[in-house]
């Protein structure tokens, strides 16, 4: 199968998973379940900053009562409490007057080429580590940056008047030797907790440095609350609100369509319609005005016959465990009902109200993202025609083709809903974001689907995965013929998908798939770089940890979920 070339980051190949220290919760669910708790705890009581630490501890045990969680993340939660204390000041303070401070043992030691002088690291700009990044990025935004460790260095910026703030990431030890300085100097300060405290290839949780990098007074939508948006989208997909953007119902195939729109999806592509107006839009956080329901209705009947059409193709019988649209209705009604959702999708764009130049342009990027998606799909029925084993280059290009097109459709409709001259100025960032933030996408589906609890089975499906992908490049001798003959499709071998994923697990395939997944996140976030606009660039930043922090990927600590949900009314206010 011919792809285009597909370009894999350098310095993924360098990324480290280690487990975080017992201090540290284990997954990125955890953490940011835990920094919304605390964000809520700080909005309810208010505490002022500067605290002591000794009230400080007192605020974080409460919140680890409130959570039922293992006491030994009380130095953690008193981090996070800290940092949503300073969290609108910090936004206040210019970025030429904030430091940016990282720990040296971000790098990987043994292939570092940076030397060091008095004030740190000197970075060499390798790409074998995430510092190069972090550092290019800040200090385009005016940071003073240091990579180094030690309070006197900082004590001494500090004292010359030029730093009004700090971005600080380091282990909790040194965070705990540092809060005295950063309480008597009063100056605000955040700081991201690295996820290992062993002073050698450390790893950190980049979607929150990026967040707090890039904070800003400047972002009109920083305190957009993304759950309410999302909610507020749901809500549009009942049957009367469905009746009311697209008028009544005529006929049974119409009927079918419509339960077929209203049926559990998680609806990101409507969401994303809206994020990307509301950051753009003159007002952003005012109410939503009616139209824009039609655009991001629009791109959800573009969405749904698309899976309407792959499901067939893929002879799948379930989806959203239920029967398949051709299972329940039969393939000819199915196929019937998909294209005329595509009919819908282009007939809402064409009566929403905007310019005519807005609707032509919104007409033509979603025939184009119907094209592209198409030979993604073309590709793989294609390659299963024939089928052999393909790279992981081949796969992941296939997910850009087949999952980006609807992100960038999705966002580049609600930018220019917003307007012309808007959408131009950031249409080219949107296409590279979205083709970052699909590919990730589709990675942690083929992650969700490990298992025999997963919604499908790319195993048992025959379809193209990148665990597959993977596993057969590292395979060698008998387990190389085995998974070949499983991308082969041969008839004469049975085909056991628990066997195969035990091969994944042996073979680390599903490790090299959640390096590949964090760092497409991390890529979309890179892709933002070089956009101005302050309320697009923090709200699609955000956008990533909520589309990929709301679903869990299996594998992390259901005892802790449990805990949450059993706690999570629990009303705890501070005594005095």
């Amino acid at each position: 199968m011919q792809t285009a070339p597909l370009v894999i980051p350098r310095h993924i190949v360098q990324q480290r998973f280690r487990p975080p220290k017992k201090n540290i919760p284990q997954t990125p669910i955890q953490r940011n379940h835990i920094l919304q708790v605390v964000r809520n705890y700080v909005a309810e009581h208010s505490p002022v900053p500067p605290l002591p630490v000794e009230e400080l501890k007192v605020h974080a045990e409460l919140v680890v009562k409130m959570l039922n969680c293992d006491p030994l993340y009380c130095d953690y939660i008193g981090v996070l409490i800290n940092n949503e204390m300073w969290r609108e000041t910090l936004a206040s303070v210019p970025y030429e007057r904030r430091l940016l401070l990282l720990p040296k043992c971000l790098r990987v030691e043994s292939k570092c080429p940076a030397p060091f002088d008095e004030f740190g690291l000197l970075c060499k700009q390798c790409g074998l580590c995430t510092i190069q990044d972090l550092q290019t990025e800040a200090e385009k935004l005016g940071y003073a940056v240091l990579v180094a460790e030690g309070s006197a260095i900082v004590m001494s910026l500090i004292q010359t008047g030029k730093i009004e703030a700090i971005v600080g990431v380091s282990c909790l030890s040194v965070l705990e030797r540092a809060f005295p300085y950063m309480e008597a100097a009063a100056i605000p300060g955040v700081a991201i907790p690295l996820l290992q405290d062993d002073c050698i290839d450390t790893t950190v949780d980049l979607d929150w440095i990026w967040e707090y990098i890039h904070l800003t007074s400047d972002d009109k939508t920083r305190r957009l609350d993304l759950a309410s948006v999302r909610n507020e989208v749901d809500s549009w997909f009942t049957g009367d609100s469905l009746e009311k953007i697209m008028g009544p119902i005529e006929g049974e195939t119409e009927q079918i369509a419509r339960e077929w729109l209203a049926r559990a999806g998680k609806r990101w592509r409507p969401f994303l319609t809206v994020a990307a107006y509301q950051a753009l839009r003159e007002a952003p956080g005012a109410p939503l005005p009616e139209d824009i329901r039609k655009v991001a209705l629009a791109v959800e009947c573009f969405h749904k016959a698309s899976l309407i059409h792959d499901d067939i193709e893929d002879n799948d019988a379930m989806r959203y465990g239920e029967k398949t649209l051709h299972e329940e209705h039969g393939v000819a009604v199915a196929l019937n009902v998909g294209d005329l959702l595509i009919g819908e999708g282009y007939r809402l764009i064409g009566a929403c109200r905007a310019s005519a130049e807005q609707k032509a342009e919104m007409l033509l990027i979603a025939s184009q993202g119907q094209r592209q998606l198409c030979r993604g799909q073309g590709a793989e029925l294609c390659w299963a025609r024939t089928p052999r084993p393909l790279t992981q280059t081949q796969v992941l290009d296939i997910f850009r083709k087949k999952t980006a097109p609807a992100f960038e459709v999705a966002l580049r409709l609600g930018a220019l809903y917003a307007g012309i001259e808007q959408h131009e100025e950031v249409a080219d960032a949107l296409a590279n974001y979205s083709e970052a933030l699909g590919i990730a996408y589709q990675i942690r589906d083929d992650l969700s689907d490990l298992g025999s609890k997963g919604e499908t089975n790319d195993i048992a499906g025959l379809r193209p995965s990148l665990l597959l992908a993977v596993a057969y490049e590292k395979a060698k001798n008998d387990q190389k013929a085995q998974l070949e003959s499983v991308w082969c499709r041969s008839p004469q071998v049975g085909i056991n998908p628990e066997q195969i994923e035990a091969l994944y697990t042996e073979l680390k395939a599903d490790e090299r798939a959640r390096q590949l997944y964090e760092t497409y996140k991390e890529e979309a976030i890179r892709c933002l770089r070089d956009v101005e606009n302050p309320n697009l660039k923090g709200l699609l930043r955000r956008v990533i940890g909520k589309i990929f922090n709301d679903t869990e990927i299996k594998g992390w600590c259901r005892e802790f979920e449990a805990k949450n949900a059993a706690n999570r009314l629990t009303e705890v206010s501070v005594a005095g």
